[in-house]
């Protein structure tokens, strides 16, 4: 028997539509993360991206859990002497909550040139409107 190997020409793409309402981060973002990859598909093969368009509605509702939101920093470094920068998520949740779960999904991808065509297949909105209603998103349940 032989092995399926996908080819990027023959991958048919589907748009899904997720709300984040009361979802918590790290979970949404590997199921996300999951379906940008295609692992949802049985025609799954890793050195192609298999993977599907995702709306998520509602970033601003995301929740953590524990006490995450007080204990847990966002850091960055600029380059220069005594750059480090660091915000707590609560605060940046309240500022940007698209980037929060942004950052969670990418750092559940792969780290390669692969990893960044998956990421662009991320679409992010704080509210409950998006603009992609002429590609006919499928809403999607998660759990």
């Amino acid at each position: 028997m032989k092995t399926y190997m996908a080819k990027p020409e023959e991958v048919k793409r589907k748009w899904y539509v997720v709300d984040a309402s009361g979802m918590v981060l790290g979970r949404l973002a590997s199921q996300i993360a999951s379906i940008l990859k295609g692992k949802n598909k049985p025609e799954y093969t890793a050195n192609v991206d298999t993977g599907d368009y995702v709306i998520v509605l509602n970033s601003d509702q995301i929740a953590l859990t524990g006490k995450k939101a007080e204990q847990k920093y966002y850091r960055y470094h600029t380059g220069y002497v005594g750059g480090l920068k660091e915000t707590r998520y609560d605060k940046l949740m309240e500022k940007k909550s698209d980037f929060v779960l942004y950052r969670a999904v990418k750092g559940m991808l792969p780290k390669n040139s692969l990893g960044r065509k998956m990421i662009k297949k991320l679409h992010i909105y704080k509210g409950g409107e998006h603009k992609h209603q002429a590609q006919q998103p499928v809403e999607l349940k998660l759990n």
